[in-house]
């Protein structure tokens, strides 16, 4: 048997990389994960929209010697299935130059070590003209004519990556500047939240500081740890013998956020779809908001997220892609999330209807009562035992029929669809406000005008204090009692 050599058409190949799917905000994230494997404490960014646009990230980093950096240019320079440091955040030894080449068509990486500056350049154009794996190895002519070499010749260490010729980034664009102004804010998105614990300096991680055109990211909690509760213990799964950590979070009800937390938590497409497994490697951000087809995304699940765990060891059960950007749980993992999910999608659930809780209480007397049809479905009616509803008909007994006849009005005109709509729009609704110990008093008073007597009014008021909210007022419907036995 003989064997051929049959090497990949170098123009051919690079361009069809380039179809790969990367976005701009992770194309330049990929960037970030080689200055965080390189140790680097700050990460620059800067777009340059005119005339010769480029895009620069540069990092204090520990940079790169002359074989360093040959290795990182070439394509597949590392085996995927190759054992790598805890810090590495790569896999297949092509995300520097599949991102960069997704975004443009020159690729310029220079870096330092002390006094020494190398620099080399794929130009597609130029592997083009020559068909084959030509690498530019720069010059110190050709690297002082480098964008925002200055900057990086002012640190001990560093790596610059530089992308020019953006014509992916230009395609189909009247307003290069105001569309790429737009691609940055959803880059500074991107990063605030994929690595928000490196922001936020998290233990265990050396701090990382990121900045876009001078203006620093801050990083985005997505499971509002302070505010949320954390619903279960910390669960360690063990695969293979390396350890996967899940922690559940059940977030605060929409009520007791702000409209700034609602937007972070929930970003363009809401909490519903924000929802699920966030799933971290090496504490960086990989997959978000899904169930990973173990349960449908509801309504009621929404307010639950759960944080998982995962060493780099594990990228091949995890199917990890290039981009870095997908992921799916191996069988044996599955196994043990899903009894973590039954438990959180009950709490969320419990969470976000926690103004219903009530209704199937006994020790609560309710303005609505659930009722089941024939058909199997639900249905609303209003308490006709409620006792303010049977005071006003005490007081005013001519009106039972009027009253019954508008009860009946308002429980078919109930906005059940309506309702729907704005409790899944992630709005505070108004009945969510609390109300103030004044206005609690002034409406038990406005309730026992229609009284006859003191003991009629003191009935009235035991009678109401089992009804939300005054439930939880005991105490002003204590006092308002003592002040009737005493006034009258």
């Amino acid at each position: 048997m003989r064997t051929k050599n049959l090497p990949p058409y170098a123009p051919t190949l690079i361009e069809s990389t380039r179809a790969i799917g990367y976005s701009l905000e992770t194309a330049v994230a990929d960037i970030i994960d080689n200055s965080i494997a390189a140790n680097a404490k700050d990460v620059i960014i800067n777009f340059f929209p005119i005339d010769d646009a480029y895009i620069t990230i540069l990092d204090n980093g520990k940079g790169m010697t002359e074989e360093e950096i040959d290795v990182a240019m070439q394509y597949g320079s590392k085996n995927p299935i190759e054992e790598r440091s805890e810090k590495d955040l790569g896999r297949f030894g092509l995300g520097l130059k599949t991102a960069s080449l997704s975004q443009c068509r020159c690729l310029t990486v220079i870096s330092k070590q002390g006094r020494y500056i190398v620099g080399r350049q794929w130009d597609i154009d130029h592997v083009s003209e020559v068909g084959d794996w030509s690498l530019n190895v720069l010059e110190e002519e050709d690297i002082w004519c480098i964008p925002q070499i200055d900057k990086l010749v002012k640190n001990e260490s560093g790596t610059l990556v530089v992308w020019q010729k953006l014509d992916r980034l230009k395609a189909g664009e009247f307003n290069f500047e105001l569309s790429l102004g737009r691609n940055i804010d959803h880059v500074r998105d991107h990063l605030s939240l994929v690595y928000h614990r490196y922001l936020a300096g998290e233990s265990g991680i050396t701090k990382l500081k990121i900045s876009i055109n001078g203006e620093n990211i801050k990083g985005i909690d997505p499971f509002l740890s302070e505010k949320s509760v954390q619903v279960m213990d910390d669960e360690t799964l063990v695969i293979h013998g390396n350890k996967i950590l899940v922690r559940p979070y059940v977030l605060p009800h929409i009520s007791n956020l702000s409209s700034g937390e609602i937007k972070l938590l929930g970003g363009k497409d809401g909490l519903r779809k924000q929802q699920g497994f966030y799933i971290y490697r090496n504490k960086r951000l990989l997959v978000w908001g899904t169930w990973f087809r173990m349960m449908r995304k509801g309504d009621l699940s929404k307010l639950a997220r759960i944080r998982v765990d995962i060493p780099n060891t594990l990228d091949h059960l995890w199917t990890l892609d290039i981009k870095k950007s997908s992921a799916s749980p191996p069988a044996e993992v599955k196994k043990n999330l899903e009894v973590i999910i039954n438990q959180i999608a009950e709490r969320s659930k419990r969470t976000w209807t926690f103004r219903g809780k009530k209704e199937v209480s006994d020790t609560e007397t309710h303005v609505w009562n659930r009722m089941k049809n024939k058909q199997g479905g639900f249905y609303y009616e209003v308490n006709r035992e409620h006792p303010l509803v049977q005071q006003i008909i005490k007081a005013y007994p001519d009106i039972e029929v009027s009253l019954n006849a508008l009860l009946q009005q308002i429980e078919m005109g109930l906005p059940l669809n309506q309702l729907y709509v704005d409790l899944n729009n992630d709005e505070q609704i108004i009945n969510d406000n609390e109300q103030s110990d004044g206005e609690i008093v002034k409406s038990l008073q406005e309730m026992i005008t229609m009284c006859a007597d003191k003991q009629e009014k003191c009935n009235l008021l035991d009678a109401i204090a089992c009804i939300d909210p005054y439930s939880s007022h005991l105490d002003i419907v204590e006092k308002l009692k003592e002040e009737i036995l005493k006034n009258d």
